[in-house]
């Protein structure tokens, strides 16, 4: 047996140590003809309540809202017209609620609808606020059904899917596992066709054997599971993608068998306010620095001074997030701003005694100090 194939197998029995697990479901499981499938939506619920008997603690992100209001609209596809959408999405959220809590009832457990938008998770404080109300449910041993408020979301406030949302829910409440099941096995070498990829290792380039498909009632494809992957991992945190059809398919992976394809984490840990800032904020522009300051920020953990910034991209007020690009433009950090673009612009280049002069007055020497800074490639 080679060293990496032990070590995946390794890493699988670990998964039986998850204690808190995000399960996101994609409509590709959930729906069939275009219609929310019920008989779905009990056998997984079904195989979660058995996670739950074992002590452990679930969060589902599920999508189908809006697939459940079709019926109801009396419309036979998915609309395109963003307006329908919402409308579905407002009608059938309490449908695909309801089910939900079908599933789960027989075996004496509740569920909590939780609607989040972008702008929840792009605040600090009401990213908070969204944390702690998940930790309360999941206290009470409640299984909270997360889902992006589409009845009022627009392309400009909009997550873009629920697998993005799915990872930024695993590290709102700081989950051991994101589990993303889809009507796939996972992901295969080369596209759909080739043998499945057992294990991705950190920092593993898997553009190749991403292709563009997506379900009907989907929104999001390979491409957004592998970058929900890679954020979760970022952090800290294993995910899977594996195939929603199979019975009993959570209790699989948390017993340690090789379904699916595993996401190996890169091994560092970051505290809330980090998490946060790597993972929920949106960015609002690009600062570029020379490579004194790359080594500096990504060596040395320091703060990004004024004097190592080259150019500055966007629009931004002091307090937004940043990225932070080498001179070519590669990002390779990310941060909460101390300036407003325009006086970034002003003192780029300069010391930091210079500030007071340029600007006529001074916050702070540090343009994003290192406490709100996290680098994101090493």
């Amino acid at each position: 047996m080679s060293d990496s194939l032990a070590d995946s197998i390794q890493h699988r029995k670990r998964l039986g140590d998850s204690n808190l697990v995000v399960v996101k479901i994609g409509s590709a499981v959930l729906t069939e003809a275009g219609r929310l499938n019920k008989k779905a939506i009990t056998r997984l619920g079904s195989d979660i309540a058995a996670l739950k008997r074992s002590g452990r603690q679930v969060v589902i992100v599920s999508s189908g809202a809006v697939a459940s209001g079709l019926n109801v609209m009396g419309l036979q596809v998915m609309p395109k017209a963003i307006v329908d959408k919402q409308a579905a999405a407002a009608i059938g959220q309490q449908v695909l609620m309801n089910a939900w809590a079908d599933s789960l009832k027989k075996y004496r457990f509740h569920v909590a609808q939780v609607l989040l938008t972008s702008a929840d998770l792009d605040n600090r404080s009401r990213y908070l606020n969204a944390r702690h109300t998940l930790q309360a449910l999941i206290n009470q041993g409640v299984v909270p059904i997360v889902n992006e408020n589409d009845s009022v979301t627009f392309d400009e406030i909009k997550l873009g899917d629920n697998d993005h949302l799915s990872a930024l829910v695993t590290t709102l409440v700081s989950a051991d596992l994101l589990v993303m099941l889809t009507d796939v096995e996972g992901l295969r070498e080369g596209g759909p066709h080739g043998p499945l990829l057992r294990t991705i290792e950190a920092g593993q380039c898997v553009n190749a054997h991403i292709r563009s498909a997506k379900s009907s009632t989907g929104t999001g494809g390979m491409k957004t599971k592998v970058d929900a992957a890679r954020l979760v991992g970022d952090a800290g945190i294993s995910a899977i993608i594996a195939p929603g059809g199979r019975k009993d398919v959570l209790q699989a992976i948390i017993s340690g068998e090789q379904v699916g394809t595993l996401f190996e984490p890169n091994v560092r840990s970051l505290n809330t306010r980090r998490r946060w800032i790597a993972t929920a904020t949106r960015p609002k522009g690009v600062i570029r620095v020379d490579a004194g300051a790359v080594k500096a920020i990504v060596e040395r953990n320091a703060s990004l001074l004024p004097s190592g910034i080259v150019k500055v991209e966007g629009r931004f007020a002091a307090g937004d997030a940043i990225r932070i690009a080498d001179r070519h433009g590669e990002a390779f950090a990310r941060g909460l701003v101390s300036y407003n673009s325009e006086e970034v612009e002003r003192i780029k280049g300069c010391r930091s005694a210079e500030l007071p002069g340029i600007l006529g007055y001074h916050y702070m020497n540090e343009i994003v100090h290192r406490d709100d800074l996290v680098v994101e490639k090493r």
